[in-house]
Order: structure tokens, then sequence, then C-alpha cells
């Protein structure tokens, strides 16, 4: 799970994403001279731990089990999308004070693209790949969307921290028990809440929730598939997909494009509706998702 940094070659980037040519150097460059310029004014408090994570939810994760005893930073902001988003020389500069980054572990095109850019700017960084022992879907990156993936990585970032400061193990091993029982008990929630539900189809823009869906016997029905719009005669399927299903509201993201997902909507005389995959507050967010998706069950 753990692992001291090691150089990822171009060949492990996808490609359609990578962010080729001269912008990339010259970001690097930018990061570089304020690198040389910040590296003796830190800001960080010398009696924290600072960490880096990738996404929101991983920040979640890292201090309901490090407490006041740490720092995270993120560097995928809010409304931003891991699929796209680059980071900002200042993030970059800021790299060189953190002792443990915590990666998704799944192919995010974040971690990609940028991956060994960023544990290059560190070479003392410890890496932790939050997704040891998950069991992938093929093609579907949003590990965290499920409570009992959510509880291992919970689990690894735990081991990470230990790494780091042993002398806080009992500390982090109460937090990360407190965490994980409050996981199982929104695992036991959902359950319940959708138990007459299974079987049962939602459609959504981007297909975030495969995760969510095979924990809880659902079928998402996506309208962006392999990062592509519909076509028109995708978007006429769509819309006999959602009629066979009595489908009355599309899911959208905050961080795509709404334009596909309103078009179906009013054809099939339903609503958008906003559901984040991203959202900082894991609990909460996936309580009310699951409210929703009751509602619109009906």
């Amino acid at each position: 799970m753990l692992s001291r940094i090691k150089y990822i070659g171009m060949c492990e980037c996808n490609k359609s994403y990578f962010v080729r040519g001269l912008g990339v150097h010259l970001l690097m460059i930018i990061f570089l001279c304020i690198t040389s310029l910040s590296c003796s004014q830190k800001d960080t408090p010398t009696d924290k731990i600072y960490i880096v994570v990738s996404i929101l939810p991983l920040a979640e994760f890292t201090e309901k089990i490090g407490g006041d005893k740490i720092q995270v930073s993120v560097m995928v902001p809010p409304g931003a999308s891991p699929h796209s988003y680059e980071p900002t020389p200042g993030q970059l500069a800021k790299l060189d004070k953190a002792q443990l980054y915590v990666k998704v572990g799944a192919p995010i095109d974040f971690e990609l693209v940028w991956l060994d850019k960023i544990l290059a700017v560190n070479q003392n960084l410890l890496l932790c790949d939050a997704s040891q022992s998950v069991q992938f879907i093929k093609g579907d990156p949003h590990i965290w969307l499920s409570p009992h993936n959510a509880a291992i990585m919970v689990g690894n970032i735990y081991d990470a921290l230990v790494q780091i400061d042993p002398d806080n193990q009992i500390f982090y091993d109460k937090n990360s028990k407190q965490y994980i029982k409050e996981l199982d008990n929104l695992a036991n929630a959902i359950v319940r809440l959708l138990r007459e539900k299974k079987g049962r189809n939602f459609m959504v823009f981007h297909p975030a929730w495969g995760y969510f869906a095979r924990a809880y016997d659902l079928k998402q029905i996506p309208i962006e598939k392999q990062g592509k719009e519909p076509t028109a005669q995708g978007i006429l399927r769509l819309i006999e997909q959602a009629e066979q299903n009595n489908i009355k509201v599309v899911f959208a993201s905050p961080q795509f494009n709404k334009k596909s997902a309103k078009v179906i909507a009013k054809e099939i005389q339903g609503q958008v509706i906003l559901i984040d995959p991203l959202e900082k507050e894991y609990i909460a967010n996936l309580k009310k998702i699951t409210s929703i998706l009751v509602q619109v069950m009906e």
C-alpha cells in the first residue's frame, strides 16, 4: 500500500487527458521559481503533520483520523473536476512541506496526469494508495462512493499516518475505529432505505455512481460515456430508456455541463437534480443522495 516515491512513466498516463507541450513545461518552471522563493517561508505549523490529498472526500477521511494533529490540503478544489483539473504553481510549491500524499489509487485522470510531477517535487514524500484492497469496477475510478470502500480507504490512511507518526498510534486508532463505525451505520441505514428499490434504474449524466449502485443493487444509466457527450441518436435512446423505466429525474454533477441532461429531462417531462460525488462532508452527502433516490423512485 505504501511506497516511497517512484517515478511514474508517461506510459501510465491516460493519453486522452494528458497535458501536452509547452504549457506544462512553463507551469513547472513557474512552480520551481515559487518554490525557490518560498522554501525559507514555510507556513505550516511545526507541530502538525502536513498532508496533501487528491480530492475532497480523501480530506474528510484523513481529517477524521488525524484530528488536530494534522493539516490537510486538497489538490482538486471544490467545483473542479478530477478528470481535467490542473494544479496551480502555488499548490505545487506547497508540496515541499508535505510528509504524506494520499491518492485515490483508482485511475482518476488527475492522478494519471499529475502524480509523477507532484511526487517529484518532494523526495521524502510518503505515498498512500487509499484504494489498496478495494474491488474495482473496470473503467470507474469513483471508489469512495461506496461506504464499504470508504471504510477500507480509511484503514489505508490510518496505516500511513501511523507509519509517519507512530507516537500517536492510539489516537489515530481510536479516531479511525469511530469513523469506520459511523460508515458502517451509514451503510446499514442506506440498505434499509433502499431495500424496496432493489433492481431499480436511475439516470445520471456522468457515470460516477457505479460503486454506490453495486452496493445497493441499483443500476445507473449514464448519459456521458467514456468522457463523450451522446449523439442525437444516443439522446433518443436515453429518452426511450427513461420512459421505459418511468424515470422522471436526471441526475447531474456540478462539475460537468448539464445541457444533455436538461434536454432529456425536458423530453420526459422531468427535472435535473444536482448530486455531487466530490462533496467533502461524506456521510451527510450520501444520506442526502439516498433520500433523493428514495423519493424519485416512488
